[in-house]
């Protein structure tokens, strides 16, 4: 069974950030809003070529197989996207709305509903006024003191502390913590939203203490909110400037949420936020991660595919002129359509990133992240799977994990030629026999044009 043979594949989002701080709706896509889109039904996606089985929430509730699960959305994130954060920082809102609302009514009434009429009036309140200046060292305060530069409205902080040095790599959560901070979704917290040793506490209470001092908010100590430390860490990993997984939010975001923050705990904070994250996961990292999958090689062996494909079309040019210049019949001519067909609908598929050969098995290449998972250490390859979904976990640099250098090393013809598995997913394959009908059914009719053409030429009777 197969889609319609008019079926596209989704069409590759270029990165950009969607802001709905000013209280306006995104830009369309299909001439649908961003309010609409999150209103509208799931097989809207389908327009984009992504079936409702394929369907971002699906995906993101376990209702699929390999490979296109969760977690092979997320590997696609770290390691092809570089922009996990937003579905590491999705994963852990959705699963703190449910724990807020598993709250007692007592402890909620501590973290009052971030309104939508607040979030404008201080939308509008930022944009009246202008942002605050950002802290400078010692050492420049002393250099612009007297001049026209000097500002003394400006912080001035010593050197040598957290994010005094603009140019400097953000620091990055010890190692420690990133084994005692577990995600939410797998390890239960504690009554008051904590799974941080008082050290580790203590640094993402400063880290968010700076971020607050930056937006100019002035944080109360209510530490009597729920999740109060919680959201202490998430404002040190992906809300405050440097942060090992920060968010891509404009200034006037950044600072709304904070404010918004400082007087509650309450998911509704998160609302604005919330709604770039997801529309950024929706309409463009799904989108692109739906595409990524359908290939079923990886690039050398679609390289090499194509090269095939190319070969079998000359080969069947070279057949066809050589029995034209012979003194055989116009019937010897149409066994040039072998090399025709082959060719062309190898190139076909092979352009859109699949491989004939392997779809006629149903398989896909290992990706190279899989291809050593069996030969690392099991508690490596464990700490590198639970680091991706630890939602408070550090940055999502992979370039020191083993398979990197491994892979560098591996040589060409061991790259076309990798280990494969069955696609386990019945939508994937779906999508992959439609588009393999397709490279049949176009292989077919350019066939028979440049048969038809060869067979109409008048004999050449050189030999």
């Amino acid at each position: 069974m197969v889609y319609s043979l008019s079926y596209r594949r989704p069409p590759y989002v270029e990165p950009r950030r969607i802001s709905t701080a000013s209280g306006e709706s995104g830009p369309s896509i299909g001439g649908t809003t961003l309010d609409d889109s999150r209103e509208s039904s799931p097989d809207s996606s389908v327009n984009y070529g992504i079936p409702d089985a394929l369907s971002f929430d699906r995906i993101i509730d376990g209702g699929t197989c390999p490979p296109c699960t969760t977690r092979d959305f997320m590997n696609y994130l770290i390691y092809i996207e570089h922009a996990a954060e937003n579905l590491q920082f999705f994963l852990w809102y959705k699963d703190y709305v449910r724990r807020f609302a598993l709250l007692s009514q007592n402890e909620s009434k501590l973290a009052p509903e971030w309104t939508l009429e607040q979030a404008e009036a201080q939308a509008l309140a930022l944009k009246d006024n202008p942002a605050p200046m950002k802290s400078i060292s010692t050492d420049a305060a002393a250099i612009f003191k007297g001049t026209d530069f000097a500002n003394p409205k400006a912080t001035v902080v010593e050197l040598g502390k957290a994010g005094s040095n603009p140019f400097g790599t953000p620091p990055m959560t010890p190692k420690l913590a990133d084994h005692d901070s577990i995600a939410p979704s797998e390890y239960p917290w504690s009554d008051s939203g904590s799974t941080m040793r008082s050290g580790f506490r203590a640094t993402h209470d400063k880290k968010a203490a700076g971020a607050f001092e930056a937006a100019d908010v002035k944080l109360q100590p209510f530490t009597i909110q729920p999740f109060r430390e919680e959201i202490s860490r998430v404002i040190s990993i992906y809300i405050a400037e440097g942060a090992p997984r920060q968010l891509n939010l404009s200034s006037k975001e950044r600072a709304g949420l904070l404010h918004a923050l400082a007087i509650t705990t309450h998911p509704t904070a998160f609302r604005r936020v919330i709604h770039t994250v997801e529309w950024s996961l929706r309409h463009q990292a799904h989108q692109n991660f739906i595409r990524w999958t359908i290939c079923n090689g990886n690039r050398p062996r679609v390289i090499f595919a194509r090269g095939l494909g190319i070969a079998g079309i000359l080969g069947g040019i070279l057949a066809a002129v050589l029995i034209v210049l012979s003194g055989a019949g116009r019937g010897w001519r149409v066994l040039s359509a072998i090399g025709f067909g082959i060719g062309i609908a190898t190139l076909v598929a092979a352009w859109k990133g699949m491989c004939v050969v392997l779809h006629g098995m149903h398989h896909r290449h290992l990706r190279p992240w899989e291809l050593f998972a069996e030969d690392d250490d099991a508690s490596s390859s464990l700490e590198m799977k639970k680091d991706s979904f630890d939602t408070l976990g550090s940055s999502n640099s992979y370039e020191d994990q083993p398979w990197v250098a491994k892979y560098e090393k591996r040589n060409l013809v061991r790259k076309v030629f990798d280990r494969e598995v069955w696609i386990q997913e019945p939508a994937l394959r779906q999508i992959q026999d439609t588009i393999f009908f397709q490279a049949l059914l176009g292989s077919l009719i350019l066939t028979a044009i440049c048969v038809g053409i060869f067979v109409a030429l008048p004999k050449g009777n050189f030999y």
